[in-house]
């Protein structure tokens, strides 16, 4: 029994791309334990941070996504990457998607952007079909420095489409 979808094929946008810096937002961000309001700036204030828009919770690309992350150990070791999620799912989904991605004890956490704001600033929202008036971010991956200057840029062309991780992975080796 196989997945059943099609391969969507998204227009062309003006996202943010490297060297410019990446628009700032405040919302929810959610841990294993609680959420509170934090700001992408407070975060790159502490160093870079690996922003990741994705999928609604519980769709099949966020859980690949985050397993492969999970894997590679991005901002696991001495280095002070920030690893952070953002869709449009409640913080009480993004409980449960780091609960069963098993990423409680690694520090990533998920902001959540119910009205889906964020990926309209940085034109990678994308209205799904059969749905009127919901949308969710195309997947995207932004590695930014503590400036928030953006360092590597990736946004999806067709959905579903992960980006390629190896190049994540340098980019951040880059820093």
């Amino acid at each position: 029994m196989g997945l059943d979808f099609e391969v969507v094929e998204f227009p062309d946008v003006d996202h943010p791309t490297a060297g410019e810096q990446a628009p700032d937002f405040e919302r929810p961000l959610v841990t294993a334990e609680y959420w509170e309001d934090r700001a992408l700036s407070a975060l790159t204030a502490e160093g870079p941070v690996l922003l990741l828009f994705h999928t609604m919770d519980g769709a099949f690309p966020t859980t690949y996504m985050w397993n492969e992350i999970r894997d590679r150990e991005w901002g696991q070791s001495e280095d002070d990457l920030t690893v952070v999620g953002l869709s449009v799912s409640s913080p009480y989904e993004h409980k449960t998607t780091i609960a069963e991605r098993g990423i409680e004890d690694t520090g990533y956490r998920l902001f959540s952007d119910p009205q889906n704001g964020v990926a309209e600033r940085y034109s990678i929202d994308h209205s799904l079909d059969g749905m009127a008036g919901v949308s969710e971010p195309r997947p995207a991956a932004f590695l930014l420095d503590d400036e928030r200057v953006i360092q590597y840029a990736w946004v999806a062309a067709e959905w579903p489409q992960f980006p390629d991780y190896d190049e994540i992975e340098a980019a951040i080796d880059d820093l």
